[in-house]
């Protein structure tokens, strides 16, 4: 697995796609918490608070990471390397884990900068250092559980298919889906309630609020096991 994951993060930095990627979600977080007058700005917000970078984030991540996995298996099939790869001595369920663990990788790597929007706000905030802590915490947290179904979700849907702009399209639509469709349901009536538990934006915005439950930590496992597991078995049919 740990050469597969090597391979990865080479393959990423020796090709302007990590940089872009990084380069794109800085930037877009940047004009909209900073310079785009809206809902989204902290300093038109008067508040020192990054609420509005983790209610923009998960939306980004939908076409984000989907970018970043579209090559993961895609890419070997068009290239017709596959086939040697799954020939080595090292497993599909290890070639799976390594190939998830790369781009997942790439995704905290490309989180890292944002910790200066955190160090700007806690400048910002009168007295300065007038923070939220456990919030933030719990938002970054929540992120990274995100991330990780989300990158499982974009490494499944790279697997069934030999056209990375087929599996881009493929995961943006299962990450949309997982993030706001059950959501959405809920609250066409009364009685849908039950189904708002089902989707990421539920648990998500529970771990935001600093407390990390038992729940939303099996769910968020559950959904990164289940499209990794999908993955093995559709490269092992």
């Amino acid at each position: 697995m740990l050469a597969i994951l090597k391979r990865e993060i080479s393959n990423f930095f020796t090709s302007p796609i990590a940089y872009l990627v990084m380069g794109i979600f800085l930037v877009i977080t940047g004009l909209f918490l900073w310079v785009f007058k809206g809902p989204f700005n902290i300093l038109d917000s008067g508040f020192a608070d990054l609420t509005p970078f983790f209610e923009i984030t998960p939306w980004i991540f939908v076409f984000l990471i989907p970018a970043i996995t579209m090559r993961t298996f895609a890419d070997e099939r068009q290239l017709g390397t596959l086939e040697l790869l799954l020939t080595k001595p090292l497993g599909i369920n290890s070639i799976v884990l390594g190939k998830f663990m790369g781009a997942f990788l790439l995704v905290v790597i490309t989180l890292i900068p944002t910790l200066l929007y955190v160090y700007t706000v806690y400048i910002l905030g009168n007295p300065p250092g007038n923070l939220d802590t456990g919030s933030i915490i719990g938002s970054y947290t929540g992120l990274l559980f995100l991330a990780g179904a989300f990158t499982a979700a974009g490494v499944f849907a790279s697997s069934v298919s030999n056209n990375q702009i087929v599996a881009f399209i493929l995961a943006a639509t299962l990450c949309f889906a997982l993030l706001f469709l059950p959501h959405s349901i809920s609250g066409l009536d009364p009685a849908l309630v039950w189904m708002a538990p089902l989707g990421i934006k539920y648990h998500f915005e529970s771990i935001s609020r600093g407390v990390l439950s038992l729940a939303d930590l099996v769910y968020f496992l559950s959904i990164t096991v289940l499209f990794i597991s999908l993955t093995a078995t559709f490269l092992k049919k």
